[in-house]
C-alpha cells in the first residue's frame, strides 16, 4: 500500500510548485511578466480612445470625419522652414554710420604731415629726403625718394595735406563704405545714423571707389604725376570707412522675420466636415486629419494619458499572466527554470519587435509578424501543446495593440501559430523542415482565403497576402533551424536534433565502447532497444531513452575487465580483491562516466542517464560477500551507488530495463513466465527502495513498462528450431558445442 501511495504522489505533480520562499519565488516571475508587459507597451504606445484615420493623399476616405472641436492646422516643418528662410532673405542689410572713423582719418592726416614736417626740418637736401622716408616708414607708409623729396617741400606738403583733409571733411561725414562692401548687396540697404535709419539703394551708396573719383575735383596738384600718386596713396592709407555692415543687427532682423511667420495654415471650427466618405483625400484634407490626430493626442494628456498607459500595461500583463499560470500549473519544471522563462520572454520580444517595426515601416500587414518562428522554436524546445498556447497568447497580445486593432492580425497569428506548432511536433529528418514550410504557407493561404471571401477582397489581394505568408514561412523556418542550437545552449534543453547527432554509433565514445568493452557495448545495444520500446509505450521520449542508454555505461571504459559482461569465463579480477575495493571500482564507473561525458560535451539530458540509472541502489553482491567473509559491521553506504535517483521517466525506465536485461541472462531456459517473474521482482524492489519516487510515472505506466519488457525480452530469449543436418541447418547438438 505504501508503494502505491508513493507512486501515486509522484504521478500527481500538477500544480504550482511548492518552494520555501513562495512569495519571492512567484514574485520574481511576476516581475518578469510586468517587465515584458511594459516592454510591449513601449513598442506599441497607447493611442487615444477615439483615434482619427489619417488617409494618405490620393486615397478614398472610408469614413466621414467631422471636427469634434475647434483646432488649428499647423504648417509642415518643411513649409515653415522654407517660408522662414525666404522671409529672412528678404531682410535688408543694415549699415551703420561710424563718426569716430571720420575723426580717425583726419587725425591720421594731421599726424602724418606733422611727422614729415619735423623730419624735413632736421637736415637739408638728400639727408632731409632720407629723414622723410624714415618718418613715413614709422607710420607704415612706404615712400619712394621722389615722393619723399616731393613731401620735403613745405608748400607742396601743406597743399597735399589740406586737400586730403577737405576730401574727408566733405564726404566722410556723408558716409562712405569700404570698397566692395556693396558688391553682394542687391536692392536697398538700411543706413542707421544714431537712432535714425533710412532706406538707401545699394547702388547709390558712396564707397571708397566712388570717393576717389570725386576726390579728383579737389586734387591740389593735378598736373604732377608724383603729386597725383601721393594723393591717391595717402587717401587710401588714411581712409577709414564711416559706413560699415552691422552683421549682428542684420541677423537679429532676420530672426525677427523668421519668428513672425504664422505657423498655422488653417483654422478648423467645431462641427466642420474635414472629409466625407468616398471622397478623394487632397493635401489640405490630409493636413487637417493629421492636425486633428495631434490635437486629440494633446487633449488626452495628463491623467487620461496615465490611465491609458496603466490600462495598456494591465492588458498586456493580464494576457501574459494567463500564460504564466498555464506554465505553472501544467509545466512546473519550466516554471521553475529561469532559463526556460527567459527563452519565452526572448521569443515573445522578438516577435513583438518585428511586429512593431512592420507596423510602422509599411502598411500594416499581419503576414509580416514572425509568429511561426516563435512557435517552431517553442515546439522543438518544449512541446507542441505549450507552443500552441504561447502562439494563442502572442496572437491576443498582438491583436490588442493599437496599430493592429481593427486588422486581421489576431486571426492570422492564431491560425498560423497553431499550424507552425503542430507542424514540428517531431523533427528528426531534414525534409520535415520542408513539410513545416508547406504547412505554414498553407495556413497563411487558407487564412487569406477565409478573410478575403468574408471581406470581399479582390483575388489579387488574396494572392498577395498568401505570397507574403509563404515568404514568412520560408524565412521563419530557416531562421528557426539556425536559432534552435543557440536556444538549446541557453536553456540547457536537448532537442531531438541534438539527440540524433549523438545517436550516431560512430561517435568516438561508442566506438571505444565497442572495441574496449564489447560485452558492455552489446549489453548497451540490447538495453537501448528495451528502453526505446518502453518509452514509446508510455508516451515518454523514445529517442532520448535510446540515446541515453547508449552512453549510460561509458564509465566502464576506464576498467572494462572488472565488469562481468567483459570477462572471459573463469577470469574474474574481483576474486583477488576485497569486497570494499570491488565495490569502490564498481561505484567509480558512475563518476568516471560523468567525467567522460564532460570531456566529450555530452548534453546534460544524456549525461543524467549515467548516475540516475543506478540511483542509490545497493551493490548487493559485494555487500553480501563482505558479510560472508565475516565483516558483520560492513557499512552499507560503502556498497551503494551515489545517486541521484531517477528524475525523469526515461532514466527510470533505463533503471528497470538495465536490471532486468542483466537478470534474465542468468535464468536457465528463460520462458516468458520466468521473465515476467524476474521483472515483477526487480520492479517491486526498485519501488520499495524508493528509487522511483521522483520519476513522473503512474502505476498504470509502470504496468505498461513491465508488459513491454516482458514482450521484448521474451523475443530476445525465444527457443530456436532444430533444423536437420541434411538441410545445412543447426541442430541442438551442434549449437551446444
Amino acid at each position: 500500500m505504501e508503494i502505491r501511495q508513493r507512486t501515486a504522489r509522484a504521478s500527481s505533480r500538477v500544480g504550482i510548485p511548492v518552494v520555501k520562499n513562495s512569495f519571492a519565488h512567484h514574485g520574481r516571475r511576476s516581475l518578469l511578466i510586468l517587465g515584458l508587459a511594459a516592454a510591449t507597451y513601449s513598442l506599441f504606445p497607447a493611442s487615444p480612445a477615439v483615434d482619427v484615420p489619417i488617409f494618405e493623399v490620393g486615397a478614398v476616405a472610408t469614413d466621414n470625419v467631422i471636427a469634434p472641436f475647434a483646432f488649428r492646422v499647423r504648417k509642415s516643418e518643411n513649409d515653415l522652414t522654407q517660408e522662414r528662410e525666404e522671409l529672412a532673405r528678404s531682410a535688408k542689410p543694415i549699415f551703420v554710420y561710424v563718426p569716430a572713423a571720420h575723426d580717425s582719418s583726419i587725425r591720421a592726416v594731421t599726424r602724418f604731415t606733422t611727422a614729415i614736417a619735423a623730419a624735413a626740418a632736421t637736415a637739408p637736401g638728400r639727408q632731409g629726403v632720407a629723414a622723410v622716408q624714415r618718418a613715413a616708414e614709422k607710420l607704415r607708409i612706404s615712400l619712394s625718394p621722389a615722393e619723399a623729396e616731393y613731401l620735403a617741400n613745405a608748400n607742396r606738403r601743406g597743399a597735399l595735406g589740406d586737400g586730403i583733409r577737405r576730401v574727408f571733411e566733405r564726404w566722410l561725414t556723408l558716409g562712405v563704405a569700404a570698397s566692395g562692401a556693396m558688391d553682394d548687396v542687391r536692392g536697398e540697404i538700411i543706413l542707421r545714423r544714431g537712432k535714425d535709419e533710412r532706406n538707401l539703394l545699394a547702388d547709390s551708396a558712396l564707397t571708397f571707389g566712388s570717393l576717389l573719383f570725386r576726390a579728383r575735383t579737389l586734387h591740389p596738384a593735378p598736373n604732377s604725376s608724383i603729386g597725383d600718386g601721393l594723393y591717391i596713396k595717402l587717401l587710401s592709407a588714411f581712409f577709414h570707412p564711416t559706413v560699415v555692415f552691422d552683421r549682428s543687427a542684420t541677423e537679429k532682423r532676420r530672426q525677427e522675420l523668421r519668428a513672425s511667420v504664422v505657423v498655422n495654415r488653417h483654422q478648423v471650427r467645431a462641427g466642420e466636415k474635414i472629409i466625407g466618405e468616398h471622397e478623394v483625400v487632397g493635401r489640405e484634407e490630409h493636413e487637417k486629419l493629421r492636425a486633428l490626430h495631434d490635437a486629440m493626442q494633446s487633449r488626452t494628456g495628463g491623467e487620461r494619458a496615465v490611465g491609458r498607459i496603466v490600462g495598456a500595461v494591465l492588458y498586456n500583463a493580464l494576457v501574459l499572466l494567463i500564460f504564466g499560470v498555464t506554465i505553472a500549473l501544467f509545466r512546473p519544471h519550466l516554471y521553475q527554470s529561469y532559463r526556460s522563462l527567459g527563452m519565452f520572454a526572448v521569443l515573445f520580444l522578438l516577435v513583438l519587435i518585428v511586429a512593431a517595426i512592420s507596423g510602422k515601416v509599411t502598411p500594416v500587414r499581419p503576414e509580416f509578424v514572425p509568429i511561426a518562428l516563435a512557435a517552431i522554436i517553442c515546439s522543438v524546445l518544449f512541446d507542441p501543446r505549450i507552443s500552441m498556447i504561447a502562439s494563442m497568447i502572442l496572437a491576443v497580445l498582438i491583436g490588442g495593440q493599437g496599430i493592429f486593432r481593427g486588422t486581421n492580425a489576431l486571426f492570422f497569428t492564431m491560425i498560423v501559430g497553431s499550424a507552425a506548432a503542430i507542424s514540428v511536433r517531431v523533427i528528426r529528418r531534414r525534409d520535415q523542415a520542408y513539410y513545416s514550410i508547406l504547412a505554414i504557407a498553407a495556413a497563411y493561404g487558407l487564412a487569406a482565403l477565409a478573410i478575403g471571401l468574408t471581406l470581399d477582397w479582390e483575388p489579387r489581394e488574396m494572392l498577395v497576402s498568401a505570397l507574403w505568408g509563404g515568404a514568412n514561412a520560408l524565412v521563419s523556418v530557416s531562421l528557426a533551424m539556425i536559432l534552435i542550437p543557440l536556444a538549446e545552449k541557453f536553456t540547457g534543453i536537448t532537442t531531438d536534433l541534438t539527440l540524433l547527432e549523438f545517436s550516431d554509433l560512430n561517435h568516438p565514445l561508442l566506438k571505444r565502447l565497442m572495441l574496449d568493452a564489447p560485452g558492455t557495448h552489446a549489453h548497451t545495444m540490447r538495453v537501448a532497444n528495451l528502453v526505446e520500446a518502453a518509452c514509446n509505450a508510455v508516451g515518454a521520449n523514445g529517442l532520448l531513452g535510446r540515446v541515453g542508454s547508449y552512453y549510460h555505461d561509458i564509465g566502464k571504459l576506464k576498467k572494462p575487465q572488472y565488469f562481468v559482461e567483459n570477462q572471459p569465463k573463469g577470469r574474474n579480477p574481483h576474486d583477488m580483491l576485497k569486497p570494499t575495493m570491488s565495490s569502490t571500482i564498481i561505484k567509480n564507473h558512475v563518476r568516471e562516466g560523468l567525467e567522460l561525458a564532460a570531456e566529450n560535451h555530452l548534453p546534460r539530458a544524456i549525461a543524467a542517464f549515467i548516475p540516475e540509472h543506478h540511483g542509490t541502489t545497493p551493490i548487493a553482491y559485494f555487500l553480501a560477500k563482505a558479510r560472508e567473509r565475516g565483516d558483520a559491521v560492513a557499512n552499507s553506504a560503502d556498497f551503494q551507488y551515489p545517486g541521484p535517483i531517477p528524475q525523469t521517466a526515461e532514466t527510470a525506465i533505463l533503471m528497470l530495463a538495465d536490471g532486468v536485461e542483466a537478470a534474465t541472462h542468468v535464468i536457465p531456459d528463460p520462458s516468458p513466465e520466468k521473465i515476467r517473474e524476474v521483472i515483477e521482482r526487480i520492479v517491486s524492489q526498485r519501488i520499495e527502495q524508493g528509487q522511483l519516487r521522483d520519476a513522473p510515472l503512474t502505476l498504470k505506466q509502470i504496468d505498461l513498462i513491465k508488459e513491454q519488457l516482458v514482450r521484448a525480452l521474451a523475443g530476445m530469449h525465444h527457443n530456436r528450431i532444430d533444423y536437420p543436418a541434411s538441410s545445412g541447418g543447426i541442430t541442438s547438438e551442434f549449437a551446444a558445442v
